[in-house]
């Protein structure tokens, strides 16, 4: 069966391209290099470009052409989603070319790069915490951007991942019943995490441990960590009263008064 012409001619077309490419590839013309490695970047053939880049990156290091292939090299990366060398790359871009007119979207892009390592709350938050390094630097060198509204909203996704596991370890402490840990943990976020939406439930998760420390006390501490946890209770109830949580931190209170002994008065003398 003959394929139509038309298929033949594209086909044709693709293996001149390649063979064309590899050709420039493995050639010393580094002025070939760059203008295709310029081409293929344009049209978004990002891998491609970056085979021609990382032969021309130390040629034109320090040279005049060098500002625009090291901005796209980093670039490249960025769009590839390899964002280790992306953030490393425009990072390196902005030490060598700090009066550059792209110095500010390099010092952006090397943020959110750091930004976009930032793992699920549940994983180790190194990454998280470097990503907000980088972003609250780059805010407070480009006071007035145009990227710096975008910057603070991702400053406060990355700031809620930690809440959130911070509060999630001290809700694992709860669950395990280390109830003094726990105590520890939700005391720590409530203040580390004044605006927190996670505060509420702080309050009350505190609240809890303590009691269930005081009720599963050898007899000689019951007493003194029952008043310890109504003390808990009043903290929730003073900014919590007319939550979804009041009704069962009521019924906790309501079992630690029907456990608590009143103090002896002490005689007059």
């Amino acid at each position: 069966m003959r394929l139509p012409l038309f298929i033949i001619l594209c086909f044709t077309i693709l293996l001149s391209s390649c063979s064309q490419y590899q050709q420039v590839l493995r050639k010393d013309d580094m002025g070939k290099k760059y203008a295709l490695a310029d081409s293929l970047y344009k049209m978004e053939k990002y891998k491609k470009s970056l085979k021609l880049m990382e032969q021309l990156v130390p040629v034109y290091r320090g040279k005049p052409q060098g500002e625009k292939l090291m901005f796209i090299y980093a670039n490249t990366y960025y769009n590839l989603e390899d964002y280790y060398l992306a953030g490393y790359q425009f990072e390196r871009f902005a030490q060598a070319y700090p009066q550059s007119d792209s110095i500010e979207v390099a010092s952006f892009k090397a943020a959110k790069s750091f930004y976009q390592l930032s793992p699920r709350y549940s994983l180790d938050q190194k990454d998280t915490d470097k990503g907000l390094e980088k972003l609250q630097e780059f805010i407070n060198q480009y006071p007035n951007s145009e990227k710096r509204t975008e910057a603070n909203a991702l400053v406060a996704e990355l700031r809620g991942k930690l809440e959130k596991k911070q509060y999630e370890v001290a809700k694992q402490y709860l669950r395990v019943e280390d109830y003094k840990a726990a105590i520890d943990a939700f005391d720590n976020f409530i203040t580390d995490n004044p605006g927190s939406s996670y505060r509420k439930d702080a309050f009350y998760g505190r609240f809890v441990a303590a009691y269930k420390l005081a009720i599963n006390s050898i007899p000689v501490l019951v007493q003194e960590r029952l008043r310890t946890a109504k003390g808990y209770y009043n903290n929730f109830i003073k900014y919590y009263k007319d939550t979804d949580l009041a009704p069962e931190a009521l019924e906790l209170y309501q079992d630690i008064e029907s456990r608590i002994v009143p103090l002896e008065t002490e005689p007059n003398t």
